[in-house]
């Protein structure tokens, strides 16, 4: 008897940090949306505004990089005072995460990002840190910049999204607002797995 293979929600997230590590410095970002759903019959994208979560987070170290900082144009003085504490929205992303994979009939959560090895490194530390738990498991993460570099076949290095024929590429600004950029990159993520490659 064939073992069930159960389908993948891809989720994509982008975070702004003001600095390069987790602990030492702080998250002081994130927004996911969701990209679209996988299963034996291939890929279902989902309209990526349709399901979006998106929280500032109190810095968590007096420690930051000015210049990282910057990227985002977030105040750090509003986020000491305003911003959400970070086991509460760790805990209600957590949920979110959930509710989306109940909704897609238990679908599997996966985490995608461009590039995914920085946010997911701060994400997944978050969410153990301040949770104990990440709903993508250990593992349940893909990179953009790997699925085009593999369908392309190009050297991962050789990649950038202005390597990237235009087509691929969402039509939406990368403003380093991390809802905005969640969403471009889903629109990345249904195009890249619709592509067949050049």
């Amino acid at each position: 008897m064939a073992r069930r293979v159960k389908p993948s929600l891809y989720i994509s997230v982008d975070i702004e940090a003001d600095g390069p590590i987790p602990g030492p410095y702080s998250m002081i970002s994130f927004g996911a949306a969701v990209a679209g759903q996988q299963d034996t019959q291939g890929y279902a994208p989902a309209d990526p505004e349709a399901h979006t979560f998106y929280r500032e987070l109190r810095p968590i170290s007096e420690d930051f990089v000015p210049k990282a900082l910057a990227v985002s144009g977030l105040d750090r003085d509003r986020l000491i005072a305003e911003g959400s504490e970070p086991a509460s929205a760790m805990a209600e992303f957590s949920a979110w995460v959930g509710e989306m994979g109940k909704a897609s009939g238990g679908a599997q959560p996966v985490m995608c990002g461009y590039p995914a090895s920085y946010d997911w490194t701060f994400l997944y530390w978050y969410l153990l840190r301040f949770t104990g738990a990440s709903p993508f498991g250990h593992s349940g993460c893909l990179d953009m910049k790997t699925l085009y570099a593999t369908k392309a076949r190009l050297p991962l290095r050789a990649v950038s999204k202005g390597t990237m024929p235009r087509a691929l590429l969402s039509k939406r600004r990368h403003t380093h607002h991390a809802l905005d950029d969640a969403i471009e990159q889903a629109e990345l993520f249904s195009n890249l797995m619709a592509w067949p490659g050049p």
